[in-house]
C-alpha cells in the first residue's frame, strides 16, 4: 500500500475544513501509517486570471502558509517527511509566478481546473461546457507545463471526463495526448481520490473521475503511476485505503495490474 501522499490542501483554499489545522492534517497522516505527504495547496496567484471565490489561497496568505509547513517539517522530522508545495494550473501568463514558486518549493502538482476558449475567457474544466477545441487545450496546457519542467505530478488528468457521459474519439485523443507527454517527460499521473471518498460517504452522485477508459489508455504507455488523496478533510485520510479499493475495481483489477506504480518519488 502506497505510504506517501503528494495531493494534500489547507483552510487556506476556501473550500477544505475550515476547522481542520495544518497540524492535525499532519497527526492524521502519521496515524494512518503514511512516512511522507507534501502539503500542495491551491496557488495563489500574483495575476489573476481565475476569479472565483474560496478557490485558492490569496498572494498574502503565501508566506503564513510556508512559515506553518516548515514548522511542522521540524516538529514532526522523526516521524513523517513533509515537504511544501502548491497544485497549480498552466496558462501563459501565470508561467512567471509558477516558476517562482518552483524554486521557493518542494513540489508543485498540476491539476488543470481550466482552459482559455476561443474568446479568450477561462472555461472551467467540470464547471462549463467544453467543446472539442476546449479539450485539446487542456491537453496542450499539460503538456506544455511539462515541456517546462514545471509539475513533478499531474493529478487528476481524467478530469475533463467530470460531467461527460461519452469517451469517444476526443476523449480519447486527450488521453493519448496526455500519456505521451507523461512519457516523454517522466512526469507521474495520479489516480484521484476524492470523487470515490465522496461517492462512498455521501452518494452524491457516480464516480466520474477516475476514469476506466483513460486508464486503460494510459496501461499502454511507460508512465508512473501514484494515488492521490486530494485531502480538504479528515475522512478522506481515514478512508485512504478503502477508497484505493473502490477505485481499483473502478478501473479494473486488469487495468491496475498494467499500470506502473511507483513506490517512492
Amino acid at each position: 500500500m502506497q505510504n506517501f501522499n503528494f495531493h494534500s490542501h489547507t483552510y487556506r483554499c476556501g473550500h477544505a475544513n475550515k476547522n481542520f489545522s495544518d497540524e492535525e492534517y499532519v497527526v492524521e497522516y502519521i496515524n494512518n501509517g503514511f512516512k511522507k505527504i507534501a502539503f500542495t495547496d491551491h496557488c495563489p496567484q500574483k495575476v489573476i486570471i481565475d476569479h472565483r471565490r474560496n478557490m485558492r489561497m490569496e498572494y498574502s496568505q503565501k508566506e503564513d502558509y510556508y512559515n506553518s509547513v516548515k514548522i511542522l517539517q521540524e516538529k514532526y522530522k522523526d516521524s513523517i517527511e513533509i515537504e511544501l508545495g502548491f497544485e497549480v494550473e498552466y496558462h501563459p501568463s501565470q508561467e512567471k509566478n509558477l516558476l517562482e514558486l518552483k524554486k521557493e518549493t518542494n513540489k508543485l502538482v498540476l491539476g488543470q481546473h481550466f482552459v482559455e476558449d476561443k474568446y479568450g475567457r477561462l472555461k472551467i474544466v467540470g464547471g462549463d461546457s467544453l467543446d472539442d477545441r476546449d479539450l485539446s487545450n487542456y491537453a496542450k496546457y499539460i503538456e506544455i507545463a511539462m515541456e517546462k519542467g514545471i509539475p513533478d505530478v499531474v493529478v487528476h488528468p481524467d478530469i475533463y471526463m467530470y460531467g461527460r457521459k461519452k469517451f469517444g474519439k476526443i476523449e480519447a485523443k486527450t488521453a493519448h495526448a496526455i500519456c505521451k507527454a507523461a512519457e516523454k517527460y517522466g512526469v507521474p499521473l495520479e489516480i484521484n481520490l476524492s470523487k470515490v471518498v465522496l461517492y462512498m460517504t455521501y452518494v452524491t452522485e457516480n464516480i466520474s473521475y477516475p476514469r476506466k477508459e483513460f486508464w486503460e489508455i494510459a496501461s499502454k504507455y511507460n508512465v508512473k503511476v501514484i494515488y492521490g488523496i486530494d485531502a480538504h478533510y479528515r475522512e478522506q485520510i481515514n478512508l485512504y485505503k478503502e477508497s484505493i479499493k473502490v477505485a481499483n475495481e473502478v478501473i479494473g483489477q486488469d487495468v491496475i495490474d498494467k499500470l506502473n506504480f511507483c513506490e517512492s518519488l
